[in-house]
């Protein structure tokens, strides 16, 4: 990891932590906001050290690309959960055969950036 791109990473880094101390939740609730300052908190934790060996250039670069989008989008929304995808579910494929791999080749495809590490951790 070049030296800028680890600045750029822990400035992320810090920019969330910042971002869960003056977090306030759209209800204005006080047990929600703590419970959504802890989530900001802990999937932060999660993310950075289960990505925290990650060497390929391309792959930190989609990395840190998903986690400004995540940024943006918790902040503009003032939801600090991922945005769920709006795909029609998978109970009308059967358990096996084209029609269940042709929807989940969609769903892979059709999956946002910032959505793209969320499945793999929850």
């Amino acid at each position: 990891m070049t030296p800028v791109t680890r600045q750029e990473v822990l400035g992320l880094y810090r920019k969330i932590f910042r971002i869960a101390k003056k977090w306030q939740s759209a209800s204005g609730q006080i047990e929600e906001t703590i419970k959504e300052k802890e989530y900001i908190e802990s999937e932060a934790k999660t993310l950075f050290r289960k990505n925290k060996n990650v060497t390929d250039p391309k792959l930190i670069k989609q990395c840190i690309e998903e986690c400004e989008a995540r940024i943006e989008i918790g902040l503009h929304y003032n939801i600090p959960y991922p945005r769920p995808i709006h795909l029609p579910p998978m109970g009308l494929a059967h358990k096996q055969g084209r029609t269940l791999r042709h929807q989940e080749k969609l769903r892979k495809i059709s999956k946002p950036i910032y959505l793209k590490s969320h499945d793999e951790v929850s």
